[in-house]
């Protein structure tokens, strides 16, 4: 029986995936393509290569999969249609800036909602059945999702209260993050996170609100001097899979990624606190200044988050309601 090989795209599939045979009657290898935007040094990529390995290993490279990071192969506003129409099968977004498809996709950016390690874990446990429900209405299925460190102001003056951000371009990454700028006085500005060196060196802006590891990825030392931690939000990483591929592999293979996945959402979470205070060393170690929050400046933050938590809510309706009351009364 002639062996049977097929390289590159399986055009009938739709997408990036491929099958082939192998000689000696080997069970049938499975291609599957993932695409992430951050580079190979970001905590997220490195777990998502953790879980890549993971899933080939355990699969006796039954399921082999490549990983495209650093938007080599799809841009961060490409990625989810990209897994929803088969270009690649697993894919890595940052889940709030799809807020406007869906609020339920942004609560944990509401600025000020979540300010702890715990708090986030409260709100992920309770916002994960109705971010499941939506994915799979699009025909995707959460694999796991993992928060970034808590986010601060990056700034070339000390911020003493929110009316030093009033009159400043303020970098924004979703439709919350412009909201924020905007109760502060700033005009806000969407800039992808690889473009964020080149906005502030052409002046397109000249502040942001993000984390210290994302600070590091674009080297925020060469354009601000004050980084000042005020927790704001734990947005969270999103990695989904199209339902169709997932559903087309053996059960054991199936199984096989869903351990993986809970593993790396395990390990994620740890790295994301571990990076919390690693990534400020080194912000501080390239020569910013990590200058810790006024008083003024938290109460006029939590006064702005308080506004929109209300406005989340009425986008929200009843569920976005339920969902915030019983956070509240799990964190009380």
């Amino acid at each position: 029986m002639p062996i049977l090989r097929r390289r590159g795209l399986l055009a009938a599939s739709g997408g990036l995936a491929a099958a082939a045979i192998a000689p000696g009657g080997a069970r049938a290898q499975t291609r599957w393509q993932v695409a992430t935007a951050y580079p190979d040094g970001n905590f997220h990529t490195r777990n998502m290569r953790a879980f890549v390995d993971q899933v080939q290993a355990t699969t006796g490279g039954r399921l082999q999969i490549q990983l495209h990071s650093n938007a080599s192969l799809l841009r961060m506003p490409e990625i989810k249609r990209g897994v929803q129409t088969g270009q690649v099968q697993i894919g890595e977004i940052l889940l709030s800036a799809y807020g406007n498809e869906d609020p339920f996709f942004e609560v944990d950016s509401v600025p000020m909602l979540v300010t702890s390690t715990a708090m986030a874990r409260k709100l992920a446990e309770l916002q994960k059945s109705y971010v499941e429900a939506r994915l799979n209405r699009q025909g995707l299925s959460l694999l796991y999702w993992v928060p970034w460190p808590p986010s601060g102001l990056y700034t070339n003056a000390p911020v003493e209260s929110v009316d030093t951000l009033r009159g400043t371009k303020m970098r924004t990454f979703n439709a919350l993050t412009n909201r924020f700028a905007t109760l502060c006085g700033a005009t806000p500005t969407l800039v992808q996170q690889a473009e964020v060196p080149q906005a502030f060196a052409t002046g397109v802006v000249n502040v942001m609100v993000t984390s210290a590891a994302t600070g590091v990825d674009v080297q925020a030392w060469d354009f601000c001097r004050v980084f000042t931690p005020i927790g704001f939000t734990r947005t969270k990483n999103a990695i989904f899979v199209r339902q169709r591929d997932l559903a087309a592999l053996p059960a054991d293979v199936q199984a096989a990624i869903r351990s993986a996945a809970a593993a790396a959402e395990t390990r994620g979470w740890d790295a994301s606190d571990a990076e919390t205070v690693s990534q400020q060393a080194t912000l501080a170690t390239r020569g910013m200044t990590v200058q810790q929050p006024t008083p003024a400046l938290m109460q006029g933050l939590m006064r702005i988050g308080a506004t929109q938590v209300d406005e989340w809510v009425a986008k929200a309706g009843d569920e976005g309601k339920r969902l915030i009351d019983a956070y509240r009364a799990a964190i009380a």
